[in-house]
């Protein structure tokens, strides 16, 4: 796949995890508050499986990419995008089998989606395959959302509400209308744009 393609590809994986994953949760929720049917609840695991096997994509698509600015963080990112969708598995199946959330279920999804986004927005930053204001907004995101974990956990805040569901603001515009909408758009710019000093990469790669 080309970069072109992987841009495009991308992008509408972002936006297809983050409705999955809201539709997913919203039915499944609904199921546990008694307002539908098994078979709803059936419903929205199986998109909260599907929006963890789009974060999965998302980061295997974008390890070539992000390869050539450093490859242990791109080996990471992919890494914890995998963890993230084991860890959804593993709540989805818990759910079926016990018809109850795990305890928290949204932080401990959040823990390596957090530590994911910020590897992946510092790549971008620092490479400038995307504008900088747009790699900005995702690393402002993603360290609300890293921060605001264990102050929930520590129940300092609640992220459910409030100024706790404010943190999750940023990240989400970043990762259901900003990025996915220039990489769609526009695409990932070439390397050559990036500071030699910066690019880990051999002057003659594209």
């Amino acid at each position: 796949m080309d970069r072109r393609s992987t841009a495009v590809t991308v992008g509408c994986l972002f936006v297809v995890q983050m409705l999955a994953a809201a539709v997913g949760y919203a039915l499944a929720q609904g199921y546990l508050d008694g307002d539908s049917s098994i078979g709803a609840l059936r419903v929205g695991v199986l998109l909260m499986l599907c929006a963890g096997l789009a974060v999965a994509l998302i980061g295997l698509l974008m390890y070539p990419i992000l390869r050539p600015v450093d490859r242990g963080l791109a080996s990471s990112y992919a890494a914890l995008r995998l963890a993230e969708l084991a860890v959804t598995a593993a709540c989805g199946i818990y759910l079926l089998a016990r018809l109850e959330l795990v305890p928290d279920y949204l932080l401990w999804v959040y823990v390596p989606t957090g530590i994911g986004g910020l590897v992946l927005t510092y790549l971008l930053l620092v490479s400038r395959l995307v504008p900088r204001p747009i790699a900005v907004l995702g690393l402002v995101g993603y360290a609300c959302l890293t921060v605001g974990v264990p102050l929930d956990l520590l129940g300092v805040l609640d992220m459910d509400t409030g100024a706790g569901q404010a943190l999750l603001v940023p990240g989400g515009l970043f990762e259901i209308a900003v990025l996915p909408v220039w990489l769609i758009a526009r695409g990932f710019a070439p390397y050559p744009l990036v500071d030699p000093g910066v690019l880990r990469v051999p002057a003659t790669s594209s």
